[in-house]
C-alpha cells in the first residue's frame, strides 16, 4: 500500500492532510490575487497569519459537526449555521486586527464595530469549508455503505454454501429416508408418501431461498412445520412442539432458514438424549421496532462459555450469527442462555420490517 493510499485509509490522516492543504491553497490563491493590487511584501506575512487563523478556528468545527450529525435535522441545521457564523465572526476580527496592526502599522478604527467588517466574506469561506467537509463525509458514508453491501453479499453467499452443507446434513437425510423405508416395510404407505412430500417441499424451500433475501415469518414458520413434522415421524410422542407466534409478526421479514439450525440443534442435543422425550418452544413477538424470536428446549442443557455453546464446533449457530451480522451489521442481538428449569434458550432480536430489503 502506497503512502497516498494510507492517507485516505485513515480518517484522521485524511482530515489533517486536507485541512492543511486546503488552507495552504487558500493562502496561495489569496497571494496570487494580491498581485492585482500591488501589495507590499509584508502582505505575505498577513496572508499566512490569516490562513493559520482559519486553520486553527475551523478545527473545532469538525467536532461540533460530528456532534450535530447525531441530532435531529432541525437541531443539526441550527447548530451548523450558528457554529459557522461564530467562527466566521471571530476569523473576521482576527483578519482585521492582522491587517491594521501589521500592514497598517497599528491603525485603530474609529468605532469598535469596524472590527467585524468583512464578516460576510469570512462566512463564505467558512461555508465553503463546511460544504467540503460534509461532502467528503457523505462520500465516505456512501462508500462505506457500498463496502458493507458488497461484504454482506460476499458473506451471505459464503453463508449460503455453509447453510446448504448444514441443511443437507447427511444424517438428517439418512434418518429421514430410513424412516420412510421403515414405513414402507410396515406398509404404512400413506404416512410414507406424506413424509416424502414434506421432505421434498422442505428441501425445495431450503434450496430456492437465497439467504441475502428475507422472507415473511409466516413462510418461514411453514417450512419449520414441514421440518418438524418430518422429525415427529422419527420421534413420535417424544417430540412436543409449542408455538407462540403473535399474529402481527407473520408479515415481518426474516432471513430464510434462520431458526431451522437452532431447532435441529435442539433435537440433536436435547430431544434425542431424553428417553421420555422433550419439548421445543418457539415464540415470536414484536417489541417496539424490533422482532423478538425465541427457541427453547427442556433438555439436559450444555456448557455455555461467553455466550457460546462449548460443544458448538459446526456451522449451525455460528452461521446464524454470521448471517445476522452480514445483514444487520450491529442492529441485532443473538444470545444463548440456560433455560429454566433445564435446557437451552436461544434469543434473536432483529429490526421489525415488513419489507424485503
Amino acid at each position: 500500500m502506497t503512502r497516498f493510499e494510507r492517507v485516505f485509509e485513515s480518517n484522521e490522516r485524511l482530515f489533517w492532510t486536507l485541512q492543511s492543504a486546503g488552507w495552504f491553497g487558500f493562502a496561495l490563491v489569496y497571494y496570487i490575487g494580491s498581485f492585482l493590487h500591488d501589495m507590499r511584501p509584508i502582505w505575505v506575512f498577513v496572508i499566512l497569519l490569516n490562513a493559520y487563523a482559519g486553520w486553527i478556528l475551523t478545527i473545532p468545527l469538525r467536532y461540533v459537526f460530528r456532534w450535530a450529525r447525531k441530532r435531529s435535522a432541525l437541531s443539526m441545521i441550527i447548530t451548523i449555521l450558528a457554529a459557522c457564523y461564530v467562527v466566521a465572526l471571530v476569523w473576521a476580527v482576527v483578519k482585521n486586527v492582522n491587517y491594521w496592526e501589521i500592514y497598517k502599522h497599528g491603525y485603530r478604527p474609529d468605532t469598535w464595530y469596524m472590527y467585524f467588517t468583512n464578516t460576510i466574506n469570512s462566512l463564505i469561506v467558512i461555508g465553503c469549508w463546511t460544504g467540503v467537509y460534509f461532502g467528503i463525509k457523505n462520500f465516505q458514508m456512501l462508500q462505506k455503505e457500498k463496502q458493507n453491501a458488497l461484504k454482506a453479499s460476499t458473506m451471505a453467499h459464503q453463508a449460503h454454501i455453509k447453510m446448504l452443507r448444514y441443511q443437507l446434513n447427511p444424517h438428517f437425510l439418512f434418518n429421514t429416508l430410513n424412516a420412510i423405508s421403515t414405513l414402507v416395510l410396515l406398509k404404512e404407505n400413506d404416512t410414507a408418501e406424506a413424509m416424502v412430500s414434506r421432505l421434498s417441499d422442505f428441501l425445495r424451500y431450503s434450496l430456492d431461498n437465497d439467504p441475502i433475501k428475507r422472507v415473511p415469518l409466516e413462510q418461514e414458520i411453514k417450512a419449520l412445520r414441514l421440518y418438524l413434522e418430518i422429525e415427529k415421524v422419527r420421534f413420535d410422542d417424544r417430540l412436543e412442539v409449542k408455538w407462540d407466534i403473535d399474529e402481527n409478526c407473520f408479515n415481518a421479514h426474516v432471513p430464510s432458514m434462520l431458526l431451522q439450525p437452532i431447532i435441529e440443534n435442539a433435537i440433536k442435543h436435547a430431544i434425542s438424549k431424553m428417553e421420555s422425550g422433550g419439548q421445543i418452544a418457539i415464540s415470536a413477538s414484536r417489541f417496539g421496532n424490533d422482532l423478538l424470536m425465541d427457541v427453547a428446549d427442556n433438555g439436559p442443557g450444555a456448557d455455555i462459555q461467553n455466550g457460546q455453546l462449548a460443544r458448538e464446533n459446526g456451522v449451525g449457530l455460528a452461521n446464524i450469527k454470521e448471517r445476522l451480522q452480514s445483514l444487520y451489521q450491529r442492529n441485532f442481538a443473538f444470545s444463548i442462555d440456560h433455560n429454566q428449569p433445564s435446557g437451552i434458550r436461544v434469543r434473536i432480536r432483529i429490526p421489525y420490517d415488513i419489507k424485503d430489503n
